[in-house]
Formats: C-alpha cells, structure tokens, sequence
C-alpha cells in the first residue's frame, strides 16, 4: 500500500500574529512553524500503518523552501520520501489541484490529510482532492483501519459518530482521535540523521490558478472589562446579563 500523507507547514499556536503591507499578508518574522497537528495525527497513523502492514509513506506539501524544515520533520518521524511542490500555497483550490497532480503521478492508494489546516482553517482541500482524483472520501476521520483494498472508518458527526466502510483508493480528513495524543512521535537522534539522507523532491507546479484572493486580514477585536458582581447582588447580575451581554 503506498500512502501519501499530506503536510501544511503552519505557526505554532503560541505565537504572536501580526500582518504587513497594509494587512495582506502574513508577518513571519519572529513565528515558529510546525506541522498542522491535524496532519500529525495522520503522519502517526501512516508510520502505524508502514510498521504493521509493511505500506510505504510518503509525505508532501505545497510551499516554498521555507517549508522543508518541516518536510524534515516528518522524515525524521519516520516517512520514507518527501515531496515539495515548488509554488506557494494561495488557496485551497490551487493546494488540492497540485495535491492531486502528486498523487496521480505517484499512484498513491491512501491519501491521508487533515480535516483541516490551524491557519485559516478552510476544511476545503482534502474533499476537493477527493473530487479531483475520483476517489472515496472520508471527512473528520478520528479511525481507520485497511484490510487489503477495504477500508473500515470512524467518523464525528453532530452528536455522535458514524462508522462506514469503504474501498481503496481512498481520501481522509484525519483529526485528533485517529490516534492518541500520547502515540504521537518525537524526533530522535537518529531520525534527524537519517533523515538527513532521505530523499526531499521538489516538483514545479502544474498549472493551478488560484480561486480566491486576501484582500486583508483583521485581528479579533480586544476583550472588553471583567465586570465583578458581588454573589449576593443577583439583580445586578440578571440585569447585565439581560440589558448588556444580552444572553438571557
């Protein structure tokens, strides 16, 4: 089984965001970069699936160079080879036409992505990606489990879960719950250095317009005051509840 596992190069939760150039873009000064969580999630899955069922696992992303520390990364963590599509990300469209060139190409059985990148949280690429390389699809994957070119998965749905089964080839939106937090892998010594050998591809592009265009972005607005009421004032606090906060 060859699965393709693919990887947004995203900040890390901690760090401060601020933008330039009038809020178009991005600032990366300063930003510390790691791989999407929900990507993570499914990296961990796939290195299950290489140590068990003998599958081979590739990795890619849609970036510039600024991107293959993290590629790295997921060497480090156990993928065979990694792939670099040379362009960069702009917009789901454009991720999920390059995303679906590689596999094609690749002839890749399992796709397994996250259901959604931390960034901007589009949710969009890997049910496109679906769509483009005719193949099933499952969203909000938090199981999985291949038996030949049959697949059995798990997935969240409002007020529960919904277990479908499937064939290959196949597409997911992984998430946290396709493994447990505690199994996700830290690079150690000897996966930095053997990755350091491993394989890291960059294509060009293929010819992927992009769809959509950041016209700004725009920071939540500040938290107002914390208002304390006494315990005993219960008036007080239904009247600010109902006249200001308006949620009664």
């Amino acid at each position: 089984m060859k699965i393709l596992v693919c990887i947004s190069h995203v900040p890390d939760t901690t760090s401060k965001i601020n933008f330039t150039d009038g809020d178009t873009k991005f600032d990366t000064n300063g930003v510390q970069f790691v791989i999407n969580p929900n990507d993570e999630f499914g990296l961990t899955r796939a290195m299950w699936f290489k140590e068990k069922q003998g599958a081979s696992v590739d990795v890619v992303n849609v970036g510039g160079t600024e991107t293959e520390p993290t590629l790295r990364k997921a060497l480090a963590i156990g993928a065979d080879t990694a792939i670099r599509v040379n362009t960069p990300a702009t917009d789901g469209y454009s991720v999920a036409k390059e995303l679906a060139k590689v596999v094609k190409d690749g002839n890749y059985d399992l796709v397994i992505a996250g259901r959604e990148s931390i960034d901007y949280n589009g949710g969009m690429v890997p049910g496109m990606l679906a769509a483009m390389i005719d193949a099933n699809y499952v969203a909000n994957c938090i199981s999985l489990e291949v038996d030949g070119t049959s697949a059995k998965a798990v997935r969240e749905i409002d007020g529960g879960k919904e277990s479908v089964s499937t064939s290959l080839p196949l597409v997911i939106g992984g998430q946290k719950g396709l493994v447990e937090e505690s199994d996700l892998r830290i690079p150690n010594m000897r996966g930095i250095m053997m990755a350091r050998k491993k394989p890291l591809n960059v294509v060009e592009a293929a010819d992927a317009n992009a769809e959509t265009s950041v016209k700004s972005f725009e920071k939540p607005a500040p938290k107002g005051d914390v208002k304390l009421i006494d315990a005993d004032n219960v008036e007080e606090l239904v009247n600010l509840l109902h006249n200001e906060a308006k949620v009664i």
